[in-house]
C-alpha cells in the first residue's frame, strides 16, 4: 500500500511541532497528531525554559523574532552555592530564552500549521502501530470521528515521558528514581535579583526562579523527599516557608501569586533507545531528564534538529531510511548519554561530590569558571569538556590562591 505520508508524528508539543517544520521544510509531507483537540493546548508542569542549545534551532524555525515579540526573557542566571553565588558575566555568553508554555506552544504549533507539507491532526491520539514486514509503516489513531490508519514511512513518538508511541512499539524504559519532588507556581512582580533567574543549590534541596514574559517568574521547590510529608499537611504554608528560608530569598509576600501550586511527588528520569527500523523517538518520549535542570525544552528542539537532518535525504530517495536513524540514534546518545549519567546520578539526593565541589567553588571565585560552567549548564559542552584537565586544573590553581588569601 502506499504510504499516505513521508512521516506521522504522534504530539505535536515542542518536539513534534518543530521536526514536522524542518521536516517539512526540506520536503517531507508530514502528518502532525495532537490528542487535544484545542490548538491553544500547552504543558502545564514545566519549567518554562529554553536553554541556549537550543537557540540555533529556534532561529531555523523563525521563531526568534516571535518569542522576542512575546515578551520572551533572555535566560541570564546566577547560582547559589555554600561557596557564595556564582554569577556568570560578559556581553558574548550565549543565551536561551524564559517563556511560558502557555505563549510558546500555541506559538510554535501555529507555525507547524502553516508550514507547507504539515497537516496538523488535532483529536488524534495514537492507539497503536500499523506493521508492514515487521516494520512501522504508520499508526492507528483515535479521532472525532473514530478509528482511522495513518500509513508513512516514519512513525515519530514526540509525544512524552509516557509516549503512546514507545509503548506500541515495545521501546524498552530504563528509570532512574529521583529522591527529590517538586512544586511551583507563578508570581508576579517578584523582585528578583538583577531580573535575572536565581537557582539555589542547598545540597541535597533545590530551588529556582526563573522570570518570564508578562512579569511573571516561575518559582520551584525541589526538596528532598523526606520533606515530603511535612508538604503533604500543608502545601502552601511549605512552599512559602521554604521559599523564605532560602538565602538571599525573593521577597515572596511582596508579589502576587497568579496560579495554583501545582507539581509532581514522583519524577523519575527515563531513557529510551531513540531509533529503530521505521521508528525514532524524540524530547521527552526519548529521553525525561531530571527537572531541576531545566533542559527539557531544550533537548526536545534539539533532538527534533538532528532527526530531521539525519532523515531527510533518505526520505528523499538519497540513502537508506533506517542507516539514517541509526545514525540518529548514535547522535543523541553521544550528545545526551553523558548529561543524562550526571543528571541521574546527583537525583539520588547525595551532596556534591569532590568533582562538583571542585567546580562549583572555583566558579563563585573566578569569572573564567562561572563562564565555562555557565556553558555546560546551557548544555552547550557536555561532561568531557567541562571536566577536560585543563579546567580542572584552572578550577583547583582557583581554590587554592582562595585557601591561601584566607
Amino acid at each position: 500500500m502506499e504510504h499516505e505520508y513521508d512521516v506521522v508524528i504522534g504530539g505535536a508539543s515542542l518536539a513534534g511541532s518543530a521536526a514536522a517544520i524542518l521536516l517539512a521544510q526540506r520536503g517531507a509531507r508530514v502528518a502532525l497528531l495532537e490528542r487535544r483537540s484545542d490548538p491553544e493546548a500547552y504543558k502545564v508542569l514545566c519549567t518554562h525554559s529554553i536553554t541556549a542549545n537550543a537557540y540555533p534551532v529556534l532561529a531555523k524555525l523563525g521563531l526568534v523574532a516571535e518569542l522576542e515579540a512575546a515578551g520572551a526573557v533572555r535566560g541570564d542566571a546566577r547560582w547559589w552555592t555554600r561557596w557564595g553565588w556564582i554569577e556568570p558575566k560578559g556581553p558574548d555568553l550565549p543565551y536561551g530564552y524564559n517563556i511560558r508554555r502557555s505563549t510558546l506552544d500555541p506559538m510554535i504549533r501555529a507555525k507547524a500549521a502553516q508550514t507547507p507539507g504539515v497537516e496538523l491532526l488535532l483529536g488524534h491520539q495514537v492507539t497503536g502501530l500499523v506493521r508492514e514486514g515487521g516494520r512501522p509503516a504508520g499508526v492507528r489513531a483515535s479521532t472525532p470521528v473514530g478509528e482511522r490508519e495513518i500509513r508513512a514511512r516514519l512513525v515519530v513518538g514526540a509525544d512524552g515521558k509516557d509516549s503512546a508511541v514507545a509503548k506500541a512499539a515495545g521501546v524498552r524504559t530504563r528509570t532512574h528514581e529521583n529522591a527529590r519532588f517538586g512544586y511551583l507556581a507563578q508570581f508576579r512582580n517578584l523582585p528578583l535579583h538583577g531580573g535575572i533567574g536565581q537557582t539555589w543549590f542547598l545540597e541535597p534541596d533545590m530551588a529556582y526562579a526563573f522570570p518570564n514574559e508578562d512579569g511573571v517568574t516561575v518559582l520551584a521547590v525541589l526538596p528532598a523527599k523526606e520533606r515530603l510529608p511535612a508538604f503533604r499537611e500543608d502545601l502552601e504554608g511549605s512552599f512559602l516557608a521554604f521559599v523564605r528560608a532560602l538565602p538571599q530569598a525573593p521577597d515572596i509576600d511582596s508579589a502576587e501569586r497568579i496560579s495554583k501550586i501545582i507539581g509532581t511527588v514522583d519524577y523519575p528520569l527515563r531513557s529510551r533507545k531513540p531509533s529503530a527500523p521505521g521508528l525514532a523517538l524524540i524530547g521527552d518520549a526519548a529521553l525525561t531528564g531530571d527537572p531541576l535542570w531545566g533542559v527539557g525544552c531544550g533537548w526536545a528542539l534539539q533532538s527534533a534538529q538532528w532527526l530531521a537532518e539525519a532523515v531527510t535525504p533518505a526520505l528523499g530517495g538519497r540513502g537508506d531510511l533506517d542507516k539514517a536513524l541509526a545514525a540518529y540514534g548514535r547522535l543523541h546518545r553521544r550528545r545526551l548519554g553523558g548529561h543524562q549519567f550526571l543528571a541521574a546520578d546527583y537525583a539520588k539526593g547525595r551532596p556534591f561530590n569532590p568533582g562538583e565541589r571542585l567546580m562549583f567553588a572555583a566558579a563563585a571565585r573566578d569569572a573564567g569558571v562561572a563562564r565555562h560552567m555557565h556553558r555546560f549548564a546551557s548544555r552547550l559542552i557536555g561532561p568531557t569538556r567541562f571536566l577536560n584537565p585543563l579546567a580542572l586544573s584552572r578550577a583547583a590553581a582557583v581554590n587554592l590562591r582562595h585557601r591561601r588569601a584566607q
